[in-house]
């Protein structure tokens, strides 16, 4: 009997909602004609608001719901005819003549004959159980029109009971979540779940990259089986994470209320819906619920070649440390991503000398197929002549936000042929190993071009015995970050080469802690404490780090304690000074190194009162709620005191992700035979060579030799000119977000963030044997926009709003040694000069007549310049270095 209930029960709950008499969606009554006021709005601002008010515009009608059949085993599966009429198109908000574009205009003259005709054609909706099965209006129809229509169909998609369930709308393929009560339902849509045909891209960088937060809810009331009313509001924010001043807020709503009912025409006959929307329009179409894409028009719009005549003057190098530079660069990829690689071509051969490195620059910063095929086309890369081009393309692609295979494989090909310079085969490699990272951060390392790039780099260092091949391959494996390459980048950190080791130890450090093993912390320990061979001191150095960033246990950080004493002279500094800046600045390893210091053996006075001029130290560049920058400087000398290795970094961090925006290493070697000073162990037969390597924005460039050899180094001191050399200069696109943001309302929005960077990094290094003085010099110059853009484009009527940030920037590090007598007096200088910053909002709203209205706000601050603080033994320094030459 208990079986027989259970079964029984079962059968029931299989049974459909609507045959057990309990209605699965809202019906409509047969022969009755549903009358309703529906309006949509779309609102644009920033995300906090601002006192102009939001930049839109709303969309009135009625419309007339009816059935026109239902089928007769099921009364939730319905034919519904839906006509829109009286149509009025008005402002968001109250204006003044002046700054309303729809003053003097009619609905007719906006929309336009065709559009408002096809508008005010009845359309069909095919509901079952309260779910869209098909939508019908016209194929030859504007795709923006029938866009709106799916908008108000979309409203009368709603089931009566509660739970999660996946449905199409207008808005794609989403999850959407129902709550019933009584005489209303809710209805959330979960909008990161909806699968649609449009797509975007953004930045791989967290840092860089844009977050957004959406919502989107419904709420019916329900009387006598149907909608009584439908509000709908739906929201997206999006910002940029390092700069949420640049954030912009899209705001829609629709409102469907039920104005009262009357007799309506009688249901038609037939078997199927097929046949009853035959019968009624045979033009009539099942075109799908989902909104289809827009292609927009853009009419007045200049030519690539003309927008480009007008932003030339911008990007000329006497610009490029203005802010207007990279705002022409970014406005300058808009219009190359809509261009034919004819159209780039003829830019390409216009540009005059000066400014085409920089036309260069956003063409490869576009990264579009006509793009590519245009600058594969212009270049010449057997030409060695062509150096400085090929190098600033080659960055480019470096930098790029958004790569593809095409793009690597381009670099793959170029690679293989002939190549004129030496330096450009170099960088060629060299970036491959950066879009070998970039595309595996996307879920594509297994994509042709990528594994054989992969197996290229990874068996590189193993192919060649020339030491500039071997460090090229170093390189490329320091920018790919392949778990793989780990195992070749330990065994070459043992390397008797100095610069092998150091370019494995390094690469090595910018691992993700997990990925560090047992093994390969016993190989890096061996190094620091030369268990196996003799190391130079900056290789050592370069170990140290490696221990101390990887979560150095107990008795790694206890041998190494125990090691200073028994150091070369400066390199005892050198670790107490890195030791100490760890745990004053409360980094990761800062707690283990407490715990070991705590044993006065390890932490005695003997061991911590070294002196010397070698430091380590950290601080803070900016801590804002966006955003926290800090900076490192590591100075470390031979006991000649001339400089070994100098290391500055800047980092960034936001929402949990860390960002290496800079590092420039300066080191030298074999220079004492200069003041007849004796190397260190180790060191003793090492050729003299100074040179300058940068990391930006975590892509590893290509090291810069200022100069290798004796003969070299002799003929550039008599030479110098005090002049830094150019390690970095262009133009780069930071930050590149692009989405289609698709509304219940059937509208789109169209949202663009990008962030340019114009950039000047140089650097120097100066011997004077009369006055015994050597000075180093870092000089980076910058300047930075970052703009936000979302658009709502319909053809007939545009509105959108910008906002924008921007600011010019320098900073210097110059670092002056006295080596006339020891202790050598060594003095350190981190500057920021003053600079501006500005914040602008711009909304704009026009018609395909031509007509429109702008309002243009602007917010600008001036903030001091300052000196970076250091620690107090070089402000010590100092004071003595500039007494002296005084």
């Amino acid at each position: 009997m208990l079986a027989l209930v259970l079964l029984l029960l079962c059968a029931a709950s299989s049974v459909p909602t609507s045959a057990k008499g309990v209605a699965a969606g809202p019906q409509l009554n047969n022969n009755q004609l549903y009358k309703f006021s529906y309006t949509t709005e779309v609102l644009l601002d920033r995300a906090r608001g601002s006192k102009e008010g939001d930049a839109g515009f709303r969309i009135s009608s009625d419309v007339n719901v009816n059935l026109v059949w239902r089928d007769p085993s099921s009364k939730d599966d319905q034919l519904i005819q839906l006509a829109i009429s009286n149509v009025r198109v008005e402002p968001v908000s109250q204006r003044s003549e002046k700054k309303n574009v729809l003053h003097g205009s009619t609905t007719e003259s906006v929309l336009g004959k065709i559009n408002m005709a096809a508008l005010t054609k009845p359309f069909l909706l095919h509901l079952k159980n309260g779910k869209t099965k098909a939508f019908y209006s016209y194929r030859a129809e504007p795709v923006t029109i029938k866009n709106l229509k799916r908008g108000v169909a979309s409203l009368l998609q709603c089931q009566l009971h509660g739970g999660k369930v996946v449905e199409n709308d207008v808005s794609g393929r989403c999850t959407v979540q129902y709550q019933a009560a009584k005489g209303q339902v809710t209805r959330t849509k979960l909008l990161d779940t909806c699968k649609t045909s449009e797509t975007g891209f953004t930045t791989h960088s967290k840092v860089l990259g844009v977050s957004r937060k959406s919502s989107s809810v419904t709420v019916f009331t329900l009387e006598d089986g149907f909608i009584r009313s439908a509000v709908a509001e739906e929201m997206h924010s999006l910002a940029v994470n390092a700069q949420r001043s640049v954030a912009a807020k899209v705001l829609s709503r629709q409102t469907l209320m039920l104005v009262g009912t009357e007799a309506g025409p009688l249901e038609a006959a037939g078997k199927d819906v097929a046949g009853v929307v035959k019968s009624i329009d045979g033009k009539l179409a099942a075109v799908g619920i989902v909104a289809e894409r827009v292609k927009s028009k853009c009419k007045g719009c200049p030519s690539l070649f003309e927008h480009w005549q007008a932003e030339q003057t911008q990007l000329e190098p006497g610009s490029l440390s203005k802010s207007t530079a990279p705002r022409s660069f970014l406005a300058l990829i808009q219009s190359i991503r809509k261009a034919s690689k004819g159209e780039i071509l003829k830019v390409l051969k216009s540009a005059s000398k000066t400014s085409l490195p920089q036309v260069v620059d956003a063409v490869t910063s576009s990264q579009t197929s006509a793009s590519l095929d245009a600058m594969l086309e212009f270049l010449n890369f057997t030409d060695a002549k062509g150096l400085v081009l090929q190098e600033r393309f080659l960055y480019a692609c470096g930098f790029a936000s958004h790569p593809d295979e095409r793009m690597l494989k381009a670099l793959l090909d170029i690679s293989k042929g002939k190549i004129g310079s030496t330096d450009i085969k170099e960088s060629v490699v060299i970036i491959m190993g950066a879009l070998v990272h970039k595309l595996c951060l996307k879920g594509n390392c297994n994509l042709p071009t990528v594994v054989q790039v992969k197996k290229m780099i990874l068996e590189g260092p193993e192919s060649t015995q020339a030491e500039n091949e071997v460090q090229m391959y170093l390189l490329a494996l320091k920018n790919s970050l392949l778990p793989e390459a780990i195992p070749i980048l330990t065994k070459y950190a043992e390397s008797e080469v100095g610069s092998y080791s150091t370019i494995a130890l390094t690469a090595l450090q910018r691992y993700n802690v997990d990925l560090i093993t047992s093994e390969v912390k016993k190989t890096v320990n061996r190094v620091y404490h030369q268990n196996r061979r003799i190391y130079e001191k900056n290789v050592r150095a370069a170990a140290a780090d490696v221990i101390l960033s990887s979560n150095p246990s107990y008795m790694e950080v206890k041998n190494m304690l125990l090691s200073i004493g028994n150091l070369p002279h400066e390199m005892n500094k050198y670790m107490l000074s890195k030791i100490r800046d760890i745990v004053r600045f409360q980094l990761p390893a800062s707690k283990v190194i407490g715990q070991a210091m705590k044993d006065m053996i390890s932490h005695n006075y003997d061991r911590f009162a070294k002196v010397g001029s070698s430091s380590a130290y950290s601080g803070f560049m900016a801590q804002s709620a966006d955003v926290t920058s800090t900076y490192s400087l590591d100075i470390l000398y031979s006991g000649s005191g001339i400089l070994r290795r100098s290391n500055m970094n800047i980092y960034g961090a936001s929402k949990g992700a860390m960002l290496h925006g800079l590092q420039v290493a300066i080191e030298a070697q074999g220079l004492e035979s200069l003041i007849a000073a004796t190397p260190d162990e180790g060191e003793e037969n090492l050729e003299s060579f100074s040179g300058m390597s940068a990391l930006l924005f975590d892509v590893q460039l290509r090291p810069v030799t200022f100069f290798k050899g004796y003969s070299d180094l002799m003929s550039k001191i008599f030479s110098m000119t005090g002049e830094p050399m150019n390690v970095v200069k262009g133009l780069i696109l930071l930050s590149d977000h692009s989405e289609v943001i698709q509304l219940q309302s059937g509208l789109k929005a169209g949202a663009e963030f990008q962030g340019g960077l114009a950039i000047d990094i140089s650097g120097g290094m100066e011997i004077s044997l009369w006055y015994r003085e050597s000075k180093t010099s870092v000089n980076n110059r910058g300047a930075l926009v970052v703009a936000g853009n979302i658009t709502v484009d319909m053809d007939f009527l545009r509105t959108g709003m910008e906002v924008s940030f921007e600011t010019e920037v320098s900073l210097d590090f110059i670092t002056t040694v006295q080596f006339s007598e020891y202790p050598f007096l060594v003095c350190m200088q981190m500057d920021k000069a003053t600079f501006p910053i500005s914040e602008y909002l711009s909304k704009y709203e026009s018609l395909s007549s031509g007509k429109s209205v702008m309002s243009r706000k602007s917010k600008k601050k001036v903030v001091p310049g300052s000196e970076f603080p250091l620690h107090q033994e070089n402000s010590d320094m100092c004071k003595k270095v500039f007494d002296s030459s005084w």
